[in-house]
C-alpha cells in the first residue's frame, strides 16, 4: 500500500503500484498511524506489567542475587513477535528467559554443588520435596511455567505435552550442573565435549521450541523430544552459543568458568584474536546452513512459522551479542526499551525528496484590438523560447507591432 506523494515525481517508488491512497487523506492516514502505534505500545505496556507481578510474586525478582532482567526478557521477545497477536507466546517466552536467567545465575555463583546435584534432581523427578529457599523459588515458577503451558496446549490440541516440556527442562538444567562441575573440579573438556554441553546450556531451545507449539500450524509433538530436534532448532543452539561466548569471555574467565576459548588451546590469553577467528568462522557456515533451513523448501520438516520462529530468535541474540554483551549491560538497551514503550511519539514533516526538473510554465495573455474593423478576441501564448504566437484570429485580420 503506497501514500501518493504531493508532488510526486518521476522515480516515486509506488509510481507502479495498483494500490494507492490519495495525499489528500494524509493527515487523516498520519492520526490513524500515531493511534496504531499508541495501541500496540499500550499493549506492551500492559504485558510487561503483569509479566513483572508474576516475577514478584513467584519470588524471581527478589533473589539477592545475580540480574534481574524482566523488561530485557521481554523486550527481546517483543521485538520477534507481532502484535496484538501472539500474546501467549510473548509471555511464555518471557518468563522462560526470566527462569533461565536466574537459575543459570545460581548455578554459576549462589548454590554449593550440593544444592545444584539437589535441584537438578528435583527436576528430574518433577518433586520440590527436600527444597527449600532459592532452589525451591526456582522449582515452583519453573513448575507453574510448564503447567501453564501444558493446559494451554491441551486445551488448544487436547493433548498432553508436560512430559516433553519437563524432559526439555531437565536436559537444561543437567547442562547447567556439567558446566558447574566443570569450573568447580578445574575440569577442561574438549571442544566437542563442551559445545555438546553448551549448546545446550544455552537454552535457546527452551523458549523456542514449547513456544512453537502455539503457532499455526502447531510443532508436532514428536519434535519435543531432546532426541529429535530438528536440525534447524541444534544450529540455532550453536550459533547462540558462539555468539554468546565471544562477548563473554573476558567475564567469564574472571569468574573461573569454562569458556569455548578455553577448550581450544592450554594457553588462550596468547592467541585470542585467532581463537575469536575460529569462532566466527564456524558462526558464518552454521549460520548459511541455518538460513538455508529456513528459507528453502524441503530442508527442514517444521512448518513455515515455526522456522521463521527461529529466524526471530537468532536475531535476538544477535541483537544481545554482536557486537558487545547488551544483555548484561545495565544501560545499553534501556534507551532501546524507552523508545519501545514509554517516551511520547515524535513525528515531523518528511523531507523533500528528489524531484525532476519541470518545463516552465506557459503564460496565456489575451490582447484586444480596437479597429475600425471588428474583429474577434486574438489570444496569444508567450513563453521564453518562441516568443509570441497567436493562437485564433479573426479573418484577413493581422494587427502589428510596434
Amino acid at each position: 500500500m503506497w501514500i501518493e506523494e504531493k508532488e510526486a515525481n518521476a522515480l516515486w517508488e509506488g509510481k507502479a503500484s495498483n494500490n494507492r491512497i490519495s495525499y489528500y487523506f494524509n493527515k487523516e492516514l498520519l492520526q490513524l498511524a500515531i493511534q496504531n502505534y499508541e495501541f500496540t505500545r499500550s499493549i506492551y505496556r500492559n504485558e510487561l506489567a503483569e509479566l513483572k507481578r508474576w516475577s514478584d510474586e513467584r519470588g524471581l525478582s527478589n533473589m539477592g542475587f545475580g540480574r534481574e532482567k524482566t523488561t530485557y526478557c521481554y523486550f527481546a521477545v517483543a521485538s520477534a513477535t507481532s502484535v496484538p497477536h501472539d500474546s501467549n507466546i510473548r509471555m511464555l517466552v518471557a518468563k522462560s528467559g526470566i527462569i533461565i536467567t536466574v537459575a543459570d545465575d545460581f548455578f554459576d555463583m549462589e548454590g554449593s554443588l550440593c544444592d545444584l546435584e539437589r535441584l537438578t534432581d528435583a527436576i528430574k523427578m518433577w518433586n520440590s520435596r527436600g527444597l527449600s529457599s532459592h532452589s525451591k523459588v526456582i522449582f515452583d515458577a519453573l513448575d507453574d511455567l510448564v503447567s501453564e503451558t501444558a493446559t494451554r496446549y491441551f486445551q488448544q490440541e487436547g493433548t498432553d505435552i508436560t512430559h516433553c516440556l519437563q524432559d526439555i527442562w531437565y536436559e537444561t538444567f543437567l547442562s547447567w550442573l556439567v558446566e558447574a562441575k566443570w569450573s568447580r573440579n578445574g575440569h577442561r573438556p574438549s571442544t566437542d565435549d563442551y559445545l555438546k554441553n553448551g549448546m545446550i546450556s544455552i537454552a535457546a531451545h527452551s523458549m523456542v521450541l514449547p513456544s512453537c507449539c502455539f503457532l499455526k500450524p502447531s510443532l508436532p509433538n514428536e519434535k519435543l523430544g531432546p532426541a529429535h530436534y530438528e536440525p534447524i532448532t541444534k544450529l540455532l543452539m550453536v550459533i547462540a552459543r558462539l555468539l554468546n561466548d565471544i562477548q563473554s569471555y573476558e567475564k567469564e574467565k574472571e569468574e573461573g568458568k569454562m569458556n569455548f576459548f578455553g577448550t581450544l588451546t592450554e594457553n588462550p590469553e596468547s592467541n585470542i584474536e585467532d581463537s575469536v577467528a575460529i569462532a566466527e568462522e564456524i558462526i558464518g557456515i552454521k549460520k548459511k546452513e541455518f538460513l538455508e533451513h529456513v528459507l528453502i523448501n524441503g530442508h527442514s520438516d517444521l512448518p513455515k512459522h515455526s522456522k521463521h520462529f527461529h529466524l526471530s530468535c537468532l536475531k535476538v541474540f544477535h541483537m544481545f551479542y554482536d557486537s558487545s554483551n547488551r544483555f548484561d549491560s545495565k544501560t545499553e538497551l534501556l534507551r532501546d526499551i524507552n523508545k519501545a514503550f514509554y517516551l511520547p511519539l515524535r513525528h515531523s514533516k518528511p523531507k523533500d525528496q528528489f524531484s525532476l526538473p519541470s518545463a516552465p510554465k506557459k503564460k496565456c495573455v489575451t490582447m484586444n484590438f480596437n479597429l475600425s474593423r471588428p474583429f474577434k478576441q486574438v489570444s496569444y501564448v508567450t513563453s521564453r523560447r518562441y516568443g509570441m504566437a497567436p493562437l485564433a484570429m479573426a479573418p484577413k485580420v493581422v494587427p502589428r507591432f510596434i
